[in-house]
């Protein structure tokens, strides 16, 4: 299947695709990589979920911000692409929590991206990964991710 037949049929609505906030773009295809710029959970009410994961938010909280991030990201390669049909592979996913000092649970709440795209793509989103702890994200914002995939033309 398809993963947008994965998305239709499992009702997966992705989010409008942010405009950039400076002189840079969501993402761009080079030699057949699709490189995604960092992206945050921006979620339903059109706000983004800002605050220190340990703090303001669950590990399970912030699970679910790492699946919206993801979401996100799905919405600017799709808009890159024109289709995520084009995408062949997930290689890898960078994530950053901003967490309280001594928070360890990063991996945890990348999972949340991770598993998002082994859904939609299937063994094709699995990939390589970091997931790190941040003193400090943009605009306070609990998790950022950035990805790259390869790219059918």
């Amino acid at each position: 299947m398809s993963a947008e037949q994965v998305l239709k049929e499992r009702g997966i609505v992705l989010p409008e695709c942010p405009s950039p906030k400076g002189n840079y773009v969501p993402g761009l295809v080079h030699n057949g990589i699709l490189y995604l710029s960092g992206q945050g959970p921006l979620m339903a009410d059109g706000q983004f979920a800002t605050g220190l994961v340990g703090r303001d938010f669950t590990v399970d909280q912030a699970y679910s911000h790492a699946r919206q991030t993801g979401l996100v990201l799905l919405s600017a390669a799709r808009h890159v692409l024109g289709s995520l049909d084009r995408v062949e592979r997930v290689l890898s996913v960078f994530g950053m929590v901003n967490a309280v000092p001594g928070f360890g649970d990063q991996p945890k709440v990348i999972n949340g991206c991770s598993d998002l795209f082994v859904e939609v793509f299937g063994e094709a989103g699995r990939h390589t990964r970091a997931a790190v702890g941040m003193g400090t994200l943009p605009i306070d914002i609990s998790v950022e991710i950035v990805a790259t995939m390869a790219v059918r033309n």
